[in-house]
């Protein structure tokens, strides 16, 4: 096996008695400063497979901020693959210094191409794929966000025995491919409630191709608007918690999580007694550039 990185903590967060609850967070954000969390396990058998087959380069796709480039690049560095990163937005060709995801890709070696974001949109067409093997040669293809049945492979190992314990399962989904390997790992008697961090209904459809179980559900109140999209309250929010219980959220994906668990804890979503684990999938390199965007609109700053 290429890499092996374990790292199993559950943390507990302290809740008001009254509401009979208990909260956990699995600290996956702890496996690797680059390759954390959900990116970790998407990417541990898609790389032993790349060896498998002798291939010497990765390509995959993503955009400015994006957790996944980062981590592929990282692994790359680590691993000695060599590294291609197609990159949504023509306009960073010439500014992706100053963008600090895409600086650290640079300085772990990723080669990048910048491309139109109506040619990013065909990045899964044939047509695609062809040219970028007529321009880059031979590599091994992993899909935008790391999500395919290598990578639900990957996540189906987050959960460990001591974990059937909990009434509800947690975690942000954005590709749909982390959600689903805690799916088909969990047990019937469990709920696992998926946080979107995008607007869309294509994620039940994109799920149900992965998900062999259907002991699971969408919460689709938290995503603030899309991709990306934040304000005062969730900034405030992931300040908070990081003073009160000393964790870090990043504020697309893990964040929005965890307010919403908060929102519907308060709301008396979860029965008096449920055990509820939320899995933390890492995504931290992104606060850098998300407060970048925050202070050129004024807005408070992830601390």
């Amino acid at each position: 096996m290429i890499f092996e990185l374990e790292y199993n903590i559950i943390q507990p967060v302290s809740l008001p008695k009254k509401k009979g609850i208990e909260l956990y967070i699995k600290r996956e954000d702890l496996i690797h400063p680059f390759i954390s969390g959900n990116k970790y396990r998407k990417l541990k058998y898609n790389l032993v497979e790349a060896e498998k087959k002798g291939f010497k380069t990765l390509l995959t796709f993503g955009g400015a901020y994006s957790n996944h480039i980062a981590a592929v690049a990282s692994v790359g560095q680590n691993f000695g693959f060599k590294t291609i990163g197609i990159i949504r937005g023509e306009e960073l060709m010439n500014t992706y210094g100053k963008n600090p995801t895409l600086n650290f890709a640079k300085n772990c070696g990723m080669q990048f191409k910048f491309v139109s974001r109506t040619d990013f949109r065909n990045k899964n067409s044939e047509d695609f794929i062809s040219d970028l093997k007529r321009e880059f040669d031979s590599f091994y293809l992993i899909p935008e966000g790391g999500t395919n049945t290598l990578a639900v492979k990957g996540c189906e190992e987050i959960l460990t025995k001591q974990d059937e314990i909990f009434d509800f399962l947690c975690c942000s989904v954005g590709t749909g491919g982390t959600i689903s390997g805690i799916i088909n790992c969990s047990k019937p008697s469990q709920q696992v409630l998926g946080f979107p961090a995008l607007k869309g209904e294509f994620l039940q459809e994109d799920i149900s191709k992965f998900a062999t179980k259907t002991n699971w559900k969408l919460i689709t109140d938290y995503h603030f608007g899309g991709y990306a999209k934040i304000n005062e309250p969730l900034i405030s929010f992931i300040n908070k918690f990081k003073i009160d219980y000393k964790i870090p959220l990043d504020p697309v994906y893990t964040g929005k999580m965890l307010f919403g668990i908060f929102d519907l804890i308060e709301k008396n979503y979860f029965p008096k007694g449920s055990k509820i684990l939320a899995i933390h999938t890492g995504g931290l390199q992104g606060i850098k550039g998300m407060n970048a965007v925050l202070k050129k609109k004024n807005l408070s700053i992830i601390e």
